[in-house]
């Protein structure tokens, strides 16, 4: 029994001997490729999404600035006489937001907003004379004009 089981050995050790050497540095070369042709994969395609990432970020960030720029150029347009919050938000849907574009609209344009609003109490004709003022920074002015106001209308 003692001899069988040391044939047994030496055969499975013979085995592995001959498995051994069929198994050549051919084939450890090609194990190696294979190895570094998958880590090459993976760099890639984890390089790619992280640029994809940076790019999102980038993007993000610039509609943050051009949104910080827009409400930067917004006016309070409740400083003009006659403008309310209610008023002051019909004119921004129309994309009046600031004191200058104010004084570069229409009576006619503004009287349309309101119109189509349903307020028929208001009356914008001193609006852009008033914005004028405010665009320029001449509050004491705009004061002056705004005493002799009643409601943004004139007395």
């Amino acid at each position: 029994m003692i001899a069988s089981s040391n044939f047994f050995l030496e055969a499975n050790q013979l085995k592995f001997a001959i498995t051994a050497q069929q198994f050549g540095v051919n084939d450890w070369v090609w194990i190696i490729v294979f190895i570094l042709v998958l880590a090459l994969v993976w760099w890639l395609l984890s390089r790619s999404t992280r640029q994809s990432e940076v790019e999102e970020a980038e993007i993000e960030t610039q509609v943050a600035e051009e949104h910080t720029k827009e409400v930067a150029h917004m006016d309070d347009l409740t400083r003009i006489e006659g403008i309310g919050p209610k008023i002051n938000s019909l004119l921004q849907e129309a994309g009046i937001s600031s004191f200058a574009q104010l004084t570069d609209t229409d009576v006619s344009k503004l009287d349309e907003i309101l119109n189509t609003a349903g307020i028929t109490i208001a009356d914008p004709k001193t609006w852009p004379e008033q914005a004028e003022l405010a665009a320029g920074n001449q509050w004491e002015e705009l004061e002056k004009l705004q005493d002799e106001l009643s409601g943004g209308r004139e007395k």
